[in-house]
C-alpha cells in the first residue's frame, strides 16, 4: 500500500528562493527525506533557453539537502518546473511528501496517491514519434503500480517533463544518420509534450496507439490528464502520477475535467467539484474556504485563430509568442476563479485536452 500524502503550496519570492519549503520543513509540516515530487512553476521566458528553471530546481534540491535528505535520493525526486509566470500568474511551487504511519489519517474512501517513473531514454529521433509514444507509456504504467493505481479512471494528472531538441541533440542525430521531427527548436517543445500527451493516452486506454503522421496533426486524439512540459534538463521522460486510491488515508483528493475553450471557467469549477468539494450552481472563489491546494492546467491557441467564434491575433503576432499569449490569458481566467494567482497554468497543450482547450486537475484538502 501506498503512503498518504502530504501537499503544500508555496511562494517563491525571487528565481533561487526555496525559503518557503525549508519553512515547511522547519515547522514540521513534512519531512526533507520524504519529499517525492515537486511541480512548479519560475519566471523566465518558458523557451528552450529558460535558465530560471536550472536555478530553481538547484535550489530546492539544495534545500532538501540542507535539511538532511540524502544527497543520491535527492537528486531521484521528480522536479518539474514550467516556465514563464506571464499576465498575473505568480511563481510557487506544489510540494508532494509522504505521512508517516502514525500521523496518516485514515480513510477507506478514495484519497491522493502520487507514483513516479522514468522512462527509456529517448533519443532525439524519438521526439514526435511513436518510439516516444511507446517509452512514455511505458513508464505511467509503472508510475500508476508505485502509486497503487490499479484502474486508468482513477487518474486525474499525470505530470511530464521530456526533452525538446537542441542544436546539439538534432546534429547528433544527423551524425548516426538518423532524421529528426523537426529543426525548429522552439517548435519542438510542441512536439514533445504532444508526442508524450500521446503517450499517457494510450497508457490510460484513452486512445489506441496512433500513427506518426497523426502526432500534431489529428487532434481528436488527446488524454484529458496529461500535462507535458519539456526542456533540456534531462534525456527521458519523467512522469509523475497523481490519482486516487482507498485505503490509503490522508486529507487529500484529486479531481479533473477539460477546458473546452480558453475562456471555459465552468471547466475548472468541474474538476474541483471532480475533487470532491460541495459548491453552489454559481460558485464564486470565496466559496473555496481555503480547501483548494492548487489548478493544474494545460492550454493551446485555438488553430482556428478564434475564441468562441471571435477572431484573434496570437497565431499571427511576429512580436510576442502565442505560448506567452493563450498562457497569460488563461492564466487571468484562473486566477478570477480561484482567487489565487499562484495557478499551474502550462503552454503548448498538443494533444492534451480538446482543440483549443485543455485538461485541468484540482487537489483539494478535505480536512
Amino acid at each position: 500500500m501506498p503512503s498518504a500524502i502530504e501537499v503544500r503550496k508555496v511562494p517563491i519570492h525571487s528565481v533561487a528562493d526555496a525559503s518557503e519549503l525549508t519553512k515547511l520543513i522547519d515547522e514540521g509540516v513534512l519531512a526533507a527525506d520524504r519529499v517525492i515530487a515537486i511541480i512548479g512553476k519560475t519566471e523566465g521566458n518558458g523557451g528552450v533557453n529558460d535558465y530560471t528553471r536550472i536555478i530553481a530546481d538547484r535550489a530546492f534540491r539544495e534545500a532538501l539537502v540542507e535539511k538532511g535528505a540524502d544527497p543520491e535520493a535527492v537528486q531521484q525526486v521528480p522536479i518539474v518546473w514550467s516556465g514563464g509566470t506571464d499576465g498575473v500568474i505568480s511563481p510557487h511551487a506544489t510540494i508532494f511528501a509522504t505521512v508517516p504511519d502514525e500521523d496518516v489519517v485514515p480513510s477507506d474512501e478514495p484519497r491522493l496517491t502520487v507514483g513516479f517513473a522514468m522512462s527509456e531514454q529517448l533519443l532525439p529521433e524519438d521526439i514526435g514519434r511513436t518510439a516516444m509514444v511507446t517509452k512514455v507509456a511505458d513508464a505511467v504504467k509503472v508510475a500508476m503500480e508505485r502509486a497503487g493505481i490499479q484502474d486508468a479512471g482513477d487518474v486525474h494528472y499525470v505530470q511530464t517533463k521530456t526533452p525538446l531538441l537542441t542544436l546539439g541533440t538534432i546534429a547528433d542525430a544527423k551524425s548516426r544518420g538518423e532524421t529528426v521531427f523537426t529543426e525548429d527548436t522552439l517548435y519542438s517543445m510542441d512536439v514533445s509534450n504532444g508526442g508524450t500527451a500521446l503517450g499517457i493516452a494510450v497508457a490510460l486506454g484513452e486512445i489506441d496507439m496512433p500513427t506518426d503522421e497523426q502526432v500534431l496533426k489529428d487532434r481528436t486524439l488527446f488524454s484529458s490528464v496529461a500535462s507535458c512540459s519539456s526542456g533540456v534538463e534531462l534525456d527521458r521522460a519523467q512522469v509523475v502520477v497523481v490519482g486516487n486510491a482507498p485505503g490509503v488515508g490522508g486529507r487529500y483528493r484529486i479531481g479533473h475535467s477539460v477546458m473546452k475553450d480558453a475562456l471555459d471557467q465552468d471547466g475548472l469549477w468541474e474538476a474541483i467539484r471532480d475533487a470532491g468539494l460541495d459548491l453552489p450552481e454559481r460558485p464564486h472563489h470565496t466559496d473555496l474556504d481555503g480547501r483548494l491546494v492548487n489548478l493544474f492546467l494545460k492550454c493551446e491557441a485555438s488553430q482556428d485563430g478564434e475564441v468562441r467564434g471571435r477572431r484573434n491575433a496570437m497565431l499571427d503576432d511576429s512580436d510576442v509568442h502565442w505560448h506567452r499569449q493563450i498562457k497569460a490569458a488563461v492564466g487571468g481566467v484562473t486566477a478570477a476563479v480561484t482567487g489565487d494567482p499562484a495557478v499551474f497554468v502550462s503552454v503548448s497543450a498538443a494533444h492534451q485536452g480538446p482543440e483549443g482547450g485543455g485538461p485541468v486537475a484540482a487537489i483539494v484538502d478535505l480536512g
